[in-house]
């Protein structure tokens, strides 16, 4: 059989692998503080002994788009947006240090403080815990204060400070849980180091950098790509049963 239907199949299989990076970031157009997948299309040589007259499709995501998205006030006082570079610090179920610029957070009934995800956020000393308060605030250098619980109104103490790190946007990867992480072959020998210049605005939250527009027209276009290889692979069999025939009447 010509391996036209192959290419075409392989084509389409790529089409529709694209299509579903571009899907997930339409999904996530209002998640906090998603970052976008970019997806690119590479041709691969067929391998064996043969004319390089045909190339595969192969589509592959390069990285993560991670320039930051709009700030939405929300003026609740335990929302946090990461200002200018940066990340929040997390603890994900598996024990591991990953980073977030998601900076919805909530406190569980032991004092814990989590985010959206129900991950545990890090402070400089480990996971942050708060006693019981009657008030808190967030600074713009990540500390957390309190007015303990009867105490006067002037009476802010400090309890820990979000742990807030720069690493190079170059070491980091996405993973499936949509969490950024350093690479393999950038990891550290020990925990990622705190960046005392970062800066936080309480009472925002970073919106997802998707272009919803952008997004469902790569998605349109792929969708034709698609049919295009589907057409390239009816095509190849027509051929291949026309062939047919024409060596059953010899």
């Amino acid at each position: 059989m010509d391996k036209a239907l192959y290419i075409g199949m392989s084509g389409a299989k790529q089409n529709m692998l694209a299509q579903r990076a571009h899907a997930n970031n339409l999904a996530n157009v209002s998640t906090t503080g998603f970052k976008k997948d970019f997806a690119q299309a590479r041709s691969m040589a067929v391998f064996g002994e043969h004319h390089p007259t045909r190339a595969y499709a192969m589509t592959e995501r390069p990285g993560t788009d991670l320039s930051a998205g709009a700030l939405m006030e929300t003026g609740r006082k335990l929302d946090v947006a990461v200002e200018g570079d940066g990340w929040l610090a997390v603890q994900n179920q598996r024990g591991e240090e990953v980073f977030t610029r998601s900076g919805s957070l909530q406190i569980d009934v032991n004092g814990l403080v989590r985010n959206a995800n129900g991950d545990m956020v890090m402070g400089n000393g480990g996971p942050v815990a708060l006693p019981p308060f009657d008030n808190v605030q967030i600074g713009a250098d990540g500390t957390i204060s309190i007015i303990p619980v009867g105490g006067p109104p002037d009476q802010l103490v400090e309890i820990d400070r979000l742990k807030l790190v720069n690493p190079p946007p170059g070491a980091l990867e996405k993973g499936e849980d949509g969490y950024m992480r350093r690479k393999p072959d950038q990891a550290l020998d020990g925990p990622e180091p705190p960046d005392g210049n970062m800066r936080v605005a309480s009472g925002f939250l970073e919106g997802s950098n998707v272009n919803a527009v952008e997004e469902m027209i790569a998605n349109l276009q792929l969708s034709r790509q698609y049919e295009m290889q589907v057409k390239v692979m009816s095509t190849a069999n027509e051929n291949s049963e026309a062939s047919a025939r024409l060596l059953q009447n010899l």
